[in-house]
């Protein structure tokens, strides 16, 4: 056990308490790594297009510091104050390692951390931008500073087999010896609970009848989702199954007039349903913070992305018994059974996507059998007791090649 004058000091910095995996796994980390560490939590500003996520370190009592001027869009003078500000922390704080989580956090945080001569510099990629955000040039440009920041770290934290191939072999970030690959971890136990208790809420909630089949998409609003494709897939289904089916946009962003005005040209139905019950095809919920409410009350989760790391809805949604229809993006096969727990399809594949979402649709049996794998899948690989003992383990190495 590590007293307080030998703990290993922690400092771990994170873009933003936003809904989704990083904000969960840094949360699990700064609380349940064992006395033999010392953790401080930074993050930045919440975005005002996000739901925020100060609940999850709430509820584990954790206070981080919030260092506003680190922002999600690139502004100098903001950068460069959180910049400065970190690096005071960090002067003050001494730690023994530096852990950074999403690009803004990794930039200013190992920038930051090199300078004061950090031990131990460590960033994970929850994601990345090197494709299906931007442009040619700009995706370039990123990937020369990601390149230069993997030089100034001990070691880089993949968190797939898929999303470390991308980061070496493809991108070239760096080479495979500094890369080691961590699974996301979550508390999971929750999608077990009071399953038709929680299925009964979200279905009265929306006026779902029980012979109507709930189809949800679950996360942010924005371009690199392709809610395009969903809507194309929704409005191909809905004319050829005899089923009754119901769609569920949950979450929200900047793309939410562009989704809406995509269905209004396909003549895709729609209601907002924080503002009414209508039963109709398709409805807008915005974010529900109680997921566990609403994949019990789903029947197929879908998702349709350009890109992914590891995506948490997937996960959530076979630890829920739901089984999936995504395309085959980024860290996805890392994450689901393919044919097992989800049908998948190319990425932007409106055909083959419809064709899946269909097979689940009129397949009651199919869509049981696929069900009872997700949790069996789940329950140990993505598990946060787990991610920490991994965690704690390549830290002890780090320092010990270190020392």
């Amino acid at each position: 056990m590590g007293t307080k004058q030998n703990k290993i000091k922690v400092l771990r910095i994170i873009n933003r308490f936003n809904l989704g995996g990083p904000t969960y796994n840094v949360a699990y980390l700064s609380k349940y790594l064992s006395d033999d560490f010392e953790t401080l939590l930074i993050g930045g500003a919440k975005d005002e297009s996000e739901e925020s996520s100060d609940f999850i370190v709430n509820n584990l009592g954790l206070k981080p510091i919030i260092v506003e001027e680190m922002m999600r869009e690139i502004d100098l003078k903001n950068d460069f104050t959180a910049y400065k500000k970190i690096k005071k922390i960090i002067q003050e704080y001494k730690p023994d390692i530096v852990h950074t989580h999403a690009s803004k956090a990794g930039t200013l945080g190992r920038l930051a951390a090199s300078s004061s001569g950090v031990p131990i510099i460590i960033h994970t990629f929850h994601g990345h931008v090197f494709h299906s955000y931007f442009g040619k040039f700009k995706t370039a440009f990123y990937k020369n500073i990601e390149r230069y920041l993997a030089k100034k770290s001990t070691a880089i934290i993949a968190i797939s087999e898929i999303q470390k191939s991308e980061l070496v072999d493809i991108h070239k970030i760096c080479k495979s010896e500094k890369v080691h690959i961590v699974p996301l971890g979550f508390d999971l136990s929750k999608f077990q609970e009071n399953q038709e208790l929680k299925r009964k809420q979200f279905r009265e909630k929306y006026n779902l009848a029980d012979d109507e089949i709930a189809i949800s998409i679950i996360g942010r609003l924005v371009p690199v989702k392709n809610h395009a494709l969903f809507l194309e897939g929704l409005k191909q289904v809905s004319t050829q199954t005899s089923k009754k089916i119901r769609a569920f946009i949950i979450g929200d962003g900047e793309s939410r007039a562009e989704i809406e005005a995509k269905a209004t040209e396909l003549g895709v139905p729609f209601i907002d349903g924080t503002k009414s019950t209508q039963k109709t095809l398709l409805t807008f919920t915005s974010w529900i913070k109680e997921i566990d409410i609403a994949l019990a009350g789903s029947d197929i989760i879908a998702l349709t992305s350009y890109n992914e790391g590891t995506p948490v809805s997937l996960i959530e949604a076979q630890a829920a018994n739901k089984p999936i229809v995504s395309t085959n993006v980024g860290g996805i096969e890392n994450v689901v059974l393919p044919n097992k727990t989800a049908l998948l399809c190319d990425n932007n594949n409106i055909s083959e996507f419809s064709r899946q979402l269909l097979k689940l649709i009129d397949d009651d049996a199919l869509r049981s059998e696929m069900a009872e794998k997700g949790w069996i899948h789940v329950k140990e690989k993505f598990h946060f007791t787990r991610l920490v003992s991994d965690m704690e383990k390549l830290y002890k190495k780090l320092l010990k090649r270190d020392l």
